[in-house]
């Protein structure tokens, strides 16, 4: 997380102390790097540019706020989204319509007519009666709509269980015989274009070897494709260093997909965690420091319903004191390292009222007390756009940091907004 450094003990967010955005907004507050997520997109654009025309369409799940979509839009990305609600933030933001994948396995009519009045590039298909309902729904609006197949091609990417996509049993996907059995019918249908196929492997993948599995299978898959075919959706899911991953780099994954070339297609990858994930911070706020027997807690601000993914998938996240005379370590220390002096075992945890409220359990710490900050790192995935309002509890706010200047991009909610609709 290079765009979130410490100086003197204090963690700076490009040249902002993110303890200077805590005192004026309060914490919890989700604070965003501008120059680390763009640089994550032009690192992405350019690695698999270099092997075969990309279009990067980035996951617009796992961080939905319409100013990061604004951003990556100026910056010249596509954007994959799985809901109407999500092709409305990215028409707010300005996307290229012709630069969005309508992925999801679900999509109901209005949002299939909705996608279909602004020409999207393409409906990713998850089934056969998917495909003749948008074949309806376009027959009937007068247009013709692009679509691609996801086909299951059966690889265990070895992730969370909770987060694999491309197994059998997985409810993703066509399987590959059946997709290929599947085309002739599309033929022949009037309002509809076999444009494209995908296979989304699942996420966070911290090797290239299913992709390059994917790439064989594909190849082979294509050689019973139309002319008409013209992309070829691989997804995204590529790894993030959460605690001590080593996820390749963004030229290796293309690499390992660089045989697809030979179809001589357009490529979308469609990166979400891998652009925005280690672009954010959460900061909590130290409510009480307690202790029961020889447990101690840092019982925080933050709760479940700001940060569900360490309740959800056993998530690991970095914590780390705000201002400190410990530094962080450079290389996080196990079991089999001896940990630097003046640290205690804690568990890090939140108001709400579940047992699974916890964020760091025996995590060694510096000592802190009522009123610190901590900052929970590698925040920007899955962070926000997972809140909720859980024990009516308003949602934080998220600030972006860009040089030396921040500004609000949502404000912190109210207790007035959890009225709102009811």
């Amino acid at each position: 997380m290079d765009a979130f450094t410490y100086r003197d003990g204090e963690l700076f967010c490009e040249a902002v102390a993110v303890e200077k955005i805590a005192r004026e907004f309060g914490a919890p507050a989700y604070v965003y790097s501008e120059r680390a997520l763009l640089e994550r997109y032009r690192a992405v654009a350019a690695a698999f540019n270099r092997y075969l025309p990309t279009t990067v369409c980035y996951s617009v799940k796992s961080c939905s706020n319409v100013n990061i979509l604004r951003l990556l839009a100026e910056a010249g990305s596509g954007f994959d989204i799985v809901s109407g609600g999500e092709l409305f933030r990215v028409l707010q933001a300005g996307g290229d319509p012709r630069k969005i994948v309508f992925a999801g396995v679900a999509k109901t009519a209005d949002e299939i007519r909705f996608a279909l009045d602004r020409d999207v590039l393409l409906f990713n298909c998850e089934s056969e009666a998917e495909v003749l309902t948008i074949n309806d729904l376009a027959a009937a609006a007068g247009k013709t709509a692009g679509v691609a197949l996801r086909v299951n091609p059966d690889i265990d990417a070895h992730t969370h269980a909770k987060t694999t996509t491309a197994k059998k049993e997985n409810k993703f996907g066509i399987e590959f015989e059946r997709a290929k059995k599947f085309i002739a019918a599309i033929a022949a249908l009037k309002n509809v274009v076999l444009r494209g196929v995908d296979a989304h492997l699942g996420s966070p993948i911290n090797t290239v070897a299913p992709y390059a599995l994917a790439a064989e299978k594909l190849l082979d898959f294509l050689r019973a494709a139309p002319d008409t075919l013209t992309h070829i959706d691989i997804g995204g899911g590529f790894g993030l260093r959460y605690h001590d991953e080593e996820p390749p780099e963004f030229a290796a994954y293309a690499q390992a997909l660089s045989p697809l070339a030979a179809a001589g297609k357009r490529l979308i990858i469609e990166p979400g965690r891998s652009l925005i994930g280690n672009a954010a911070v959460l900061l909590t706020e130290i409510q009480y420091v307690k202790t029961n027997g020889e447990k101690t807690f840092y019982l925080t601000s933050t709760g479940m319903n700001d940060l569900i993914r360490p309740a959800l998938y056993d998530a690991y996240h970095f914590i780390w004191n705000v201002k400190t005379a410990l530094p962080p370590p450079s290389r996080l220390f196990g079991n089999d390292l001896a940990p630097p002096a003046g640290l205690s075992p804690v568990d890090v945890t939140g108001p709400v009222c579940e047992s699974s409220d916890v964020f760091a359990k025996d995590r060694l710490l510096p000592p802190a007390r009522r009123g610190d900050l901590l900052a929970i790192f590698s925040a920007g995935a899955y962070g926000f756009s997972m809140s909720s309002n859980y024990n009516s509890r308003p949602r934080p706010p998220e600030i972006l940091v860009s040089g030396n200047r921040y500004r609000v991009i949502r404000r912190r909610e109210t207790y007035e907004d959890l009225l709102r609709g009811e």
